[in-house]
């Protein structure tokens, strides 16, 4: 409805200005929406801003098209304020299953996220790519858009060959109910420190590396094998995080293709591209002055090679490329648009991020260098557990154990979803569990308690009349959904989302706290109990687009 609103009012004021951009923003407390074009106009018609403003509003108000919405000039602004029948409509919108949904899009997208390297466990320096990537798949796919995730791995890595020379050489078996992940991570470790101590080895992982690049086929098995197995685990951790990929995309394919020589061929055509001992990129007009090296002096390819055929190839697949990487990645980012652009190829949207942390001693690492994603949900899991023990402990174990699960993962998303990708976090359990607090379970809970007021009222007459300081603000803030959703994919901000979900929570607990649902009566009772309704829809749409739970009960 918000959107609507908006649109509506744009057009009228592009109509009565004849600018196409008419500084049209929320209005804050003051109003729904206000507009600043009457600076812009100043100069142009010569006249103060606050008479410009005063006569466009009262152009404005006598459009018929307005309805109920009332417009005024404060000084030098054109405030809106919205009438009842934005209230009524904003909450008949928000009971609609899927609210929040946006007309179907065509412009096609693909998102790559996580994409960690195959030899080991995703750890908690991965979850944020996770989370990220994944809630921004959802409100792509809310907002319209086909969609497809992609998972980028590299098989063809230095790690890997080591992998594979492990699994080969030190007869390292599984343990009986290791997840595959932490095995190749296992016989990762172990051939590094055969390698320390036996530097000979490096021959031998060298000799790998150019057998997988020629495509020996026994080779490119050996490789495949270990990164499957490894995978294997990395998909079950995903889902268990709530995170999917449509694809995962071999790195190696690109090479077996012909696309890495064809990239190469078209680059040493550029009159930036040198080749001495190595083929290198001078990027130097772009700010850059280390070569950017795209295959070694032994004829190999380097990962930057494989990764500009993996985005050239995006990009004449999809209509928008987005990648979300860590920060230790910019340069790397940096340096493969500013190469796409050489060559006239579409060039990602990246989405940068710092990094997640976790408290000095508040968990164990393994081996006192990182602690794995599943060791977390695993821990998380546990605190919820005693929390949820000690809300609901008249509840059967099986049940109490399923709300912690949730409540872990809702714990973990919005802790990490909630800051702007640019600001390293502190992940801290006891702030991410605190059901009072703006966390994950707090949002859940909100919901779970309006499905309780409903299950309480039982049947009612939906109304839709409203006039309270708390019911007002409610209702426009869930009007305020759909255009949300459209402001996350448009500029990349997920948490956007996760402030909305905290914002309509606390609205609603306020409205609660002040305004009688269950004790009140006649139309003022069904208009409050269908807003009730209103709310848990959208904290329901807005929790699934966080990959969150959305729980009934707590």
């Amino acid at each position: 409805m918000f959107r609507e609103k908006y649109q509506q009012v744009a057009r009228m004021l592009r109509a009565c200005t004849g600018e196409e951009d008419v500084l049209l923003t929320r209005g804050g407390d003051h109003a729904d929406l206000a507009s600043t074009v009457a600076f812009k106009l100043a100069k142009k018609q010569k006249k103060a801003p606050a008479q410009i403003a005063q006569e466009l509003a009262g152009e404005l108000a006598a459009l018929p098209d307005l309805g109920d919405t009332v417009v005024e000039a404060k000084g030098p602004y054109i405030n809106f304020r919205f009438g009842d029948s934005y209230l009524s409509e904003g909450v008949q919108r928000a009971l609609e299953p899927g609210y929040g949904r946006l007309p179907r899009r065509s412009e096609r997208v693909v998102l790559e996220h996580t994409s960690a390297n195959p030899n080991g466990p995703l750890h908690v320096g991965h979850i944020r790519n996770t989370v990220i990537g994944d809630t921004l798949a959802r409100a792509f796919r809310k907002a319209g858009y086909p969609l497809e995730v992609q998972y980028y791995l590299n098989d063809m890595g230095r790690q890997i060959a080591i992998v594979s020379w492990g699994f080969d050489t030190l007869g390292i078996e599984r343990n009986e109910g290791e997840k595959s992940d932490h095995y190749v991570a296992r016989v990762y470790v172990a051939a590094n420190r055969a390698m320390e101590k036996n530097p000979e080895i490096v021959r031998e992982i060298d000799a790998r590396m150019q057998l997988v690049e020629r495509g020996d086929a026994e080779t490119v098995t050996k490789f495949r094998t270990a990164v499957s197995l490894c995978a294997e685990g990395i998909r079950e951790t995903l889902a268990e995080l709530h995170g999917s990929h449509d694809r995962f995309v071999w790195e190696s394919d690109f090479i077996r293709i012909g696309d890495v020589d064809r990239i190469i061929g078209t680059i040493k055509r550029l009159p930036q591209t040198h080749e001495d001992e190595t083929l290198w990129v001078d990027l130097s007009e772009f700010g850059f002055e280390k070569k950017y090296i795209l295959r070694r002096s032994d004829g190999t390819s380097v990962y930057s090679t494989r990764d500009l055929a993996y985005h050239t190839w995006k990009g004449r697949n999809y209509d928008r490329i987005i990648d979300i990487l860590g920060a230790d990645h910019k340069l790397i980012g940096a340096q493969l648009s500013a190469t796409l652009n050489l060559l006239d190829e579409k060039a990602p949207e990246i989405v940068y991020f710092e990094f997640v942390s976790l408290p000095e001693g508040s968990m164990s690492t393994r081996a006192g260098k990182f602690i794995s994603a599943d060791e977390l949900v695993d821990e998380v899991t546990a605190k919820a557990m005693e929390e949820v023990t000690t809300r609901r402990p008249e509840l059967p174990e099986e049940e109490r154990s399923a709300i912690a699960r949730s409540v872990a993962i809702a714990a973990i998303r919005y802790d990490i979803v909630k800051i702007i990708p640019e600001k390293s976090t502190v992940f801290d359990w006891k702030e991410a569990l605190d059901f009072e607090r703006q966390s994950g379970p707090y949002i859940q809970y909100a919901h779970a308690r309006a499905c309780s007021i409903l299950e309480k009222a039982g049947e009612f007459e939906t109304a839709f009349v409203y006039s309270t300081e708390h019911e007002i603000a409610l209702a426009k803030h869930l009007a305020r959904f759909p255009a949300v959703i459209e402001e996350v994919v448009a500029e990349l901000r997920p948490h956007l989302l996760a402030a909305y979900a905290r914002e309509l929570a606390d609205l609603f607990n306020a409205f609660y706290h002040y305004d009688p649902v269950l004790k009140s009566s006649g139309v003022t009772r069904n208009s409050r109990l269908t807003l009730v309704d209103a709310v848990r829809n959208t904290l329901k749409e807005s929790l699934e687009t966080l990959g969150i739970d959305a729980i009934r009960s707590m």
